[in-house]
Protein backbone atom coordinates (compact mmCIF):
# COMPACT_ATOMS: atom_id res chain seq x y z
CA UNK A 1 0.00 0.00 0.00
CA UNK A 2 1.44 3.38 -0.92
CA UNK A 3 1.47 6.35 1.44
CA UNK A 4 -1.41 8.03 -0.42
CA UNK A 5 -3.69 5.01 0.15
CA UNK A 6 -2.63 4.96 3.80
CA UNK A 7 -3.61 8.64 4.14
CA UNK A 8 -7.05 7.84 2.71
CA UNK A 9 -7.82 5.18 5.36
CA UNK A 10 -6.78 6.66 8.69
CA UNK A 11 -7.68 4.71 11.82
CA UNK A 12 -7.59 6.59 15.12
CA UNK A 13 -8.18 5.20 18.59
CA UNK A 14 -8.53 6.13 22.23
CA UNK A 15 -9.27 4.35 25.49
CA UNK A 16 -12.26 5.57 27.51
CA UNK A 17 -12.83 4.73 31.17
CA UNK A 18 -16.34 3.38 31.84
CA UNK A 19 -18.35 1.67 34.54
CA UNK A 20 -17.41 -1.68 32.98
CA UNK A 21 -13.71 -0.91 32.65
CA UNK A 22 -11.67 0.67 29.88
CA UNK A 23 -13.08 0.52 26.35
CA UNK A 24 -10.95 0.99 23.28
CA UNK A 25 -12.78 2.97 20.61
CA UNK A 26 -11.39 3.00 17.06
CA UNK A 27 -12.70 4.99 14.13
CA UNK A 28 -12.08 5.47 10.44
CA UNK A 29 -13.27 8.42 8.39
CA UNK A 30 -16.41 6.35 7.71
CA UNK A 31 -17.30 5.98 11.39
CA UNK A 32 -16.74 3.99 14.54
CA UNK A 33 -15.20 0.68 13.46
CA UNK A 34 -14.32 -1.13 16.69
CA UNK A 35 -15.09 -1.17 20.40
CA UNK A 36 -12.97 -3.45 22.58
CA UNK A 37 -13.76 -4.45 26.18
CA UNK A 38 -11.23 -4.58 29.02
CA UNK A 39 -8.68 -2.50 27.11
CA UNK A 40 -5.68 -3.16 29.28
CA UNK A 41 -2.32 -2.70 27.57
CA UNK A 42 -2.10 -6.35 26.43
CA UNK A 43 -5.70 -6.46 25.16
CA UNK A 44 -5.26 -3.09 23.49
CA UNK A 45 -2.06 -4.13 21.71
CA UNK A 46 -3.67 -7.33 20.40
CA UNK A 47 -6.75 -5.43 19.21
CA UNK A 48 -4.64 -2.76 17.47
CA UNK A 49 -2.52 -5.40 15.72
CA UNK A 50 -5.70 -7.12 14.52
CA UNK A 51 -7.15 -3.80 13.29
CA UNK A 52 -3.94 -2.98 11.42
CA UNK A 53 -4.04 -6.38 9.75
CA UNK A 54 -7.72 -6.17 8.82
CA UNK A 55 -7.77 -2.52 7.68
CA UNK A 56 -4.32 -2.32 6.11
CA UNK A 57 -3.07 0.62 8.15
CA UNK A 58 -1.66 1.05 11.64
CA UNK A 59 -4.12 2.71 14.04
CA UNK A 60 -2.91 5.94 15.61
CA UNK A 61 -3.74 6.93 19.19
CA UNK A 62 -5.49 10.28 19.01
CA UNK A 63 -8.17 10.92 21.68
CA UNK A 64 -8.70 14.41 20.25
CA UNK A 65 -9.37 13.22 16.69
CA UNK A 66 -12.57 14.61 15.21
CA UNK A 67 -13.56 11.08 14.10
CA UNK A 68 -13.61 9.99 17.78
CA UNK A 69 -14.91 13.06 19.59
CA UNK A 70 -18.62 12.32 19.24
CA UNK A 71 -18.20 8.61 19.94
CA UNK A 72 -16.30 9.38 23.15
CA UNK A 73 -18.93 11.92 24.19
CA UNK A 74 -21.81 9.52 23.55
CA UNK A 75 -20.15 6.54 25.28
CA UNK A 76 -19.43 8.68 28.35
CA UNK A 77 -23.02 9.96 28.38
CA UNK A 78 -24.38 6.40 28.06
CA UNK A 79 -22.41 5.19 31.07
CA UNK A 80 -23.42 8.30 33.04
CA UNK A 81 -27.09 7.46 32.40
CA UNK A 82 -27.65 10.52 30.20
CA UNK A 83 -27.96 8.74 26.84
CA UNK A 84 -29.99 5.77 25.71
CA UNK A 85 -29.33 5.72 21.97
CA UNK A 86 -26.14 6.02 20.00
CA UNK A 87 -26.34 8.27 16.97
CA UNK A 88 -23.00 7.67 15.35
CA UNK A 89 -21.79 6.83 11.89
CA UNK A 90 -20.64 3.21 11.94
CA UNK A 91 -18.02 1.61 9.72
CA UNK A 92 -19.26 -1.96 9.15
CA UNK A 93 -16.15 -3.05 7.22
CA UNK A 94 -15.04 -5.58 9.86
CA UNK A 95 -18.18 -7.70 9.43
CA UNK A 96 -20.20 -8.95 6.48
CA UNK A 97 -22.97 -11.28 5.32
CA UNK A 98 -25.41 -12.78 7.80
CA UNK A 99 -23.51 -11.41 10.79
CA UNK A 100 -23.77 -7.85 9.47
CA UNK A 101 -27.47 -8.32 8.71
CA UNK A 102 -28.13 -9.54 12.27
CA UNK A 103 -26.11 -6.76 13.88
CA UNK A 104 -27.81 -4.07 11.81
CA UNK A 105 -31.21 -5.42 12.89
CA UNK A 106 -30.04 -5.48 16.50
CA UNK A 107 -28.79 -1.88 16.29
CA UNK A 108 -32.00 -0.55 14.79
CA UNK A 109 -34.62 -2.84 16.27
CA UNK A 110 -33.80 -3.54 19.92
CA UNK A 111 -34.05 -0.33 21.94
CA UNK A 112 -32.49 0.61 25.26
CA UNK A 113 -34.07 -1.17 28.21
CA UNK A 114 -35.32 -4.16 26.21
CA UNK A 115 -34.01 -7.58 25.25
CA UNK A 116 -34.52 -10.03 22.41
CA UNK A 117 -33.97 -13.78 22.23
CA UNK A 118 -31.46 -15.33 19.86
CA UNK A 119 -34.27 -17.14 18.02
CA UNK A 120 -36.41 -14.01 17.85
CA UNK A 121 -33.56 -12.08 16.29
CA UNK A 122 -33.02 -14.91 13.79
CA UNK A 123 -36.70 -14.69 12.80
CA UNK A 124 -36.43 -10.93 12.37
CA UNK A 125 -33.77 -11.40 9.69
CA UNK A 126 -35.74 -14.13 7.94
CA UNK A 127 -33.73 -17.11 9.24
CA UNK A 128 -36.01 -18.70 11.88
CA UNK A 129 -33.76 -21.72 12.46
CA UNK A 130 -30.56 -19.72 12.90
CA UNK A 131 -30.51 -18.99 16.65
CA UNK A 132 -27.03 -20.49 17.03
CA UNK A 133 -25.78 -18.47 14.06
CA UNK A 134 -27.14 -15.35 15.77
CA UNK A 135 -25.01 -16.30 18.79
CA UNK A 136 -21.98 -16.47 16.51
CA UNK A 137 -22.87 -13.04 15.11
CA UNK A 138 -23.06 -11.64 18.64
CA UNK A 139 -19.63 -13.10 19.43
CA UNK A 140 -18.14 -11.47 16.33
CA UNK A 141 -19.67 -8.05 16.96
CA UNK A 142 -16.88 -5.50 16.39
CA UNK A 143 -19.00 -2.72 17.96
CA UNK A 144 -20.29 -4.01 21.32
CA UNK A 145 -22.19 -1.58 23.55
CA UNK A 146 -22.91 0.69 20.56
CA UNK A 147 -24.42 -2.28 18.68
CA UNK A 148 -26.02 -3.73 21.82
CA UNK A 149 -25.28 -7.46 21.75
CA UNK A 150 -25.72 -7.42 25.54
CA UNK A 151 -29.48 -7.13 24.86
CA UNK A 152 -29.63 -10.60 23.28
CA UNK A 153 -30.62 -13.29 25.78
CA UNK A 154 -31.79 -16.90 25.86
CA UNK A 155 -35.48 -17.42 25.18
CA UNK A 156 -35.81 -19.58 28.31
CA UNK A 157 -34.80 -16.63 30.48
CA UNK A 158 -31.05 -17.21 30.76
CA UNK A 159 -28.65 -14.36 30.25
CA UNK A 160 -26.75 -16.13 27.45
CA UNK A 161 -23.10 -15.69 26.63
CA UNK A 162 -21.11 -12.53 26.13
CA UNK A 163 -17.71 -11.74 24.67
CA UNK A 164 -17.04 -9.13 27.34
CA UNK A 165 -17.81 -11.61 30.12
CA UNK A 166 -21.06 -12.31 31.94
CA UNK A 167 -20.36 -9.79 34.70
CA UNK A 168 -19.99 -7.08 32.07
CA UNK A 169 -23.25 -8.17 30.43
CA UNK A 170 -25.02 -8.05 33.81
CA UNK A 171 -23.69 -4.54 34.46
CA UNK A 172 -24.86 -3.30 31.06
CA UNK A 173 -28.32 -4.83 31.56
CA UNK A 174 -28.49 -3.28 35.04
CA UNK A 175 -27.46 0.11 33.63
CA UNK A 176 -30.42 -0.15 31.25
CA UNK A 177 -32.82 -1.21 34.02
CA UNK A 178 -33.33 -4.75 32.73
CA UNK A 179 -31.63 -6.42 35.69
CA UNK A 180 -31.41 -5.12 39.25
CA UNK A 181 -28.16 -3.44 40.29
CA UNK A 182 -25.80 -5.88 42.00
CA UNK A 183 -25.84 -5.57 45.78
CA UNK A 184 -22.05 -5.69 45.95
Amino acid sequence: MNSHARDEQQVVWAVVGTGIGPLLLASTDDGLVNVVFHATEAVRDTALDRLASRLGTAPVEDPAAPQLAEAIRQVEAYFAGRRQDFELPLDWSLISGFNRQVLRELASGVPYGSVVGYGDLARRVGQPGAAQAVGVAMGSNPLPVVVPCHRVVESAGGIGGFGGGLETKRKLLALEGILPEPLF
